[in-house]
């Protein structure tokens, strides 16, 4: 064990000896000037990253102000599940010195029940942080983390594939219905052979319980899985509604066949390759198909009805030894000059001031470019306003975050998301159950995955 766990470990016996084990950012003393470890997943903004260029920035402050503080980000390899086992089991069995880890928002509940993260101090939500992001970083009345960047389903479409099949008014940026969406997709299929209405995630992992909480959330008002303790609470007719709804979305005369077992790279690939029409995705889209089709060719509107919430959020660990340093990173990385940074590179900012207020700029020079290629090219594709932001931010993708609706909290996300998807895969196949049958199914399943 090294010295700074050993430490960390005797603090925490004692204050738990007085405390019930869990403590504070702050309450446990730091030991001081040295390095601060930053885990988070796969940056979507390519080699020299934007969050790594805003770690290296804080470090440029902190070597200035000769502190003897600095911080390092690790990635961690695999998808999102991967990730979630590799920090739950770094965590609890204390292998890795990690002072900082970069959650998914479904993730909070759970990490904070189990006293992995800490509470951080009061005002790390002010009221610039947008209402709807500001809400995934809470758990049993407690901040456990700050928002740091968010994401929210989009509907991106291919305009010069409508104007070839006819249609009027192929600028779709006023929004869509999902009546209007089928419309479209069905007078695409039917002037352009081979080209598929629509595609999104519906493999068997977390693509297919955004889509279906999507389809429920649009079809029932308030929808709710869980309540505010995490404790299962729907009804069979809300399940059998939000059943039918997200069959009607997926329905073959119009869905492309491989969405069925597509994730996010895959569905992507389709719609770039022109296989689709319309293609529901998240917002670091934005700027990867821009470098293919320009303004003439792609637009991206508001996805037709609920959209849910994505995103991650920064969280001090309760192992850290040096957590009030921890905190104060945290309040760098996300604060209101960051978060422009975050936007400007493709990330969906989590404070309205990035979207609205000019005054607000990112000022981060650390003699890098943020770039979405794999080899470092500093290409910037992307259509922006006359302030430097992506632009769609203002008018698109701010109201979808605070029109945008939450996964189910609780902190057994992890079993009910795996029973979600599973129940509802017989949805897809052609001799599947009716859909008062299904919802029965999943009824009694969620019960024993998100018990009382």
């Amino acid at each position: 064990m090294t010295r700074r766990r050993y430490a960390a470990l005797l603090t925490l016996l004692l204050v738990a000896g007085c405390s019930g084990g869990h403590t504070s950012a702050g309450a446990v003393p730091d030991e001081g000037p040295g390095e601060i470890v930053v885990a988070s997943g796969r940056d979507v903004t390519g080699k020299n990253g934007i969050r790594e260029q805003l770690i290296e920035a804080w470090n440029q402050q902190q070597n200035k102000a000769r502190t003897g503080y600095r911080a390092r980000l690790v990635e961690l390899p695999g998808n999102a599940d991967e990730q979630r086992s590799q920090l739950l089991g770094a965590l609890q069995s204390g292998s890795a010195d990690y002072d900082v880890v970069n959650l998914d928002v479904t993730w909070v509940p759970e990490f904070a029940a189990a006293h992995l993260v800490r509470p951080l101090p009061t005002g790390t939500l002010d009221t610039d942080v947008i209402k709807s992001v500001a809400d995934t970083a809470r758990w049993d009345a407690k901040v456990y983390a700050a928002p740091f960047n968010s994401d929210v389903g989009l509907l991106f479409y291919r305009s010069d594939l409508l104007r070839r099949a006819g249609v009027s008014q192929p600028d779709l940026k006023k929004g869509v219905n999902w009546a209007e969406l089928q419309g479209l997709s069905r007078a695409v299929t039917k002037k352009l052979p081979g080209v598929a209405g629509w595609t999104t995630q519906l493999g068997a992992y977390e693509g297919r319980t955004v889509n279906a909480i999507e389809a429920f959330a649009s079809a029932v008002p308030d929808f709710e899985l869980t309540d505010g303790d995490g404790h299962y609470d729907a009804s069979v007719g809300e399940l059998t509604a939000g059943i039918t709804e997200l069959r009607t979305r997926t329905d073959p005369s119009y869905t492309l066949p491989d969405a069925f077992h597509s994730d996010e790279a895959e569905s992507l690939g389709d719609f770039a390759d022109g296989r689709t029409e319309f293609l529901r995705q998240w917002p670091y889209a934005y700027r990867t198909l821009y470098q293919s089709f320009g303004t003439n060719q792609l637009g991206v509107t508001p996805l037709p009805g609920r959209a849910v919430l994505g995103g991650q959020n920064l969280a001090v660990t309760e192992s850290s030894g040096r957590a009030a340093k921890a905190a104060e990173l945290i309040k760098y990385l996300t604060g209101r000059q960051s978060e422009r940074c975050l936007l400007d590179a493709g990330f969906a900012a989590t404070r309205t001031s990035a979207y609205r207020d000019n005054n607000v700029t990112c000022g981060v020079d650390t003699g890098q470019t943020p770039s979405a290629s794999p080899t470092g090219e500093s290409t910037d594709p992307m259509p922006r306003d006359a302030a430097g932001r992506p632009a769609y931010a203002r008018t698109t993708l701010l109201p979808a975050l605070q029109k945008a609706v939450q996964r189910p909290r609780t902190p057994l996300y992890g079993a009910f998301t795996q029973t979600f998807s599973a129940q509802l895969g017989p949805l897809f196949r052609d001799d599947h159950p009716g859909d008062a049958a299904l919802a029965r199914q999943l009824d009694a399943a969620l019960k024993k995955a998100l018990p009382n």
